[in-house]
């Protein structure tokens, strides 16, 4: 449903994206994550036809984003990182607006404005100007907006910035759901735990160009390594204990506890223990850490090399 070969865009002397190539299939959840200036929002002009690239071809719903941009326009729904919002109008009369647009009838317009606007807790304030709502309050119009249509391309650009925990919790569960009715979606977040809940695939981008990609389980085996586990104890013990027979490369570990990663979890744990025990260790917990995000994205980001 979105496909991108090689997108380039520079303005005079700056090349904004750089060779960028990115893949997302219907109902599937693509995050694009990286600092400001890595070339997100720019990336997502482009698939929206709002910008031409440079060099480089898109095709989003199976129209071409430079040639066929009509049409693209007509089947994606956009949230822009700075949306444009008509602040005298309510609410209701601004979704109305748009759906005039894209041709909807007046009972699906009224039909979906209740739903959405039910659903992300704006129906009592619906006939206020949008300009006395919160910060919170607008980004939610701005996504009501880009799914009034029912587009089968969503195209989010950092959907629950200025939101509540509980509304931006409401927005990601309104997004799974959405997944599971079969629509595509491409989030650029800064929110790494929103990005690995909802995403099907990550890409990381860095000075415009996209310097990984996969799920966030092979980005965490490629960049962090095998799986690490913990082991804790009852009482100290002599580090020579945590030695097994070369299974075990240790990462870090003090008299009571020992972190490790081993690529044969299912020889090399039970060894351990095994070998704690024999040496009258008394062993208390083996669990896995978890590898954060967290730590691919800042190991890559901060890569001079990358």
């Amino acid at each position: 449903m979105i496909q991108a070969h090689h997108l380039t865009k520079q303005f005079a002397a700056t090349v904004a994206v750089r060779d960028v190539t990115l893949s997302v299939a219907r109902g599937e959840v693509l995050a694009l994550l990286g600092p400001n200036g890595a070339g997100k929002t720019t990336s997502v002009r482009m698939l929206s036809s709002l910008l031409v690239p440079t060099s480089g071809t898109a095709t989003v719903a199976g129209f071409d984003t430079v040639e066929e941009a009509a049409q693209v326009r007509q089947h994606i729904g956009l949230l822009t990182e700075l949306p444009g919002l008509y602040n005298r109008m309510n609410a209701v009369n601004y979704l109305n607006f748009f759906g005039e647009m894209y041709g909807m009838t007046p009972r699906l317009r009224a039909d979906r404005a209740v739903h959405l606007l039910t659903y992300f807790g704006l129906w009592d304030a619906r006939l206020r100007p949008i300009g006395t709502y919160s910060k919170g309050m607008r980004q939610k119009v701005a996504l009501a907006r880009a799914l009034y249509h029912d587009p089968d391309v969503i195209l989010l650009d950092e959907p629950t910035s200025a939101m509540d925990p509980a509304s931006a919790k409401s927005v990601r569960d309104y997004i799974s759901g959405l997944k599971q009715a079969g629509k595509t979606i491409l989030i650029c977040t800064h929110n790494l735990a929103e990005a690995e809940t909802l995403a099907d695939s990550i890409a990381i981008i860095k000075q415009g160009r996209i310097i990984a990609q996969g799920t966030s389980a092979e980005l965490k085996q490629r960049w962090l390594g095998h799986p690490m586990y913990e082991v804790r104890l009852q009482h100290p013990v002599d580090p020579s204990l945590f030695s097994v027979n070369g299974m075990l490369k240790v990462e870090s570990w003090d008299t009571t506890w020992l972190r490790y990663r081993t690529q044969q979890p299912e020889q090399a744990n039970p060894a351990l223990v095994q070998h704690l025990v024999a040496g009258g260790a008394g062993v208390v917990s083996v669990s896995q850490v978890a590898q954060s995000l967290e730590a691919v994205y800042l190991q890559l980001v901060e890569d001079e090399t990358l």
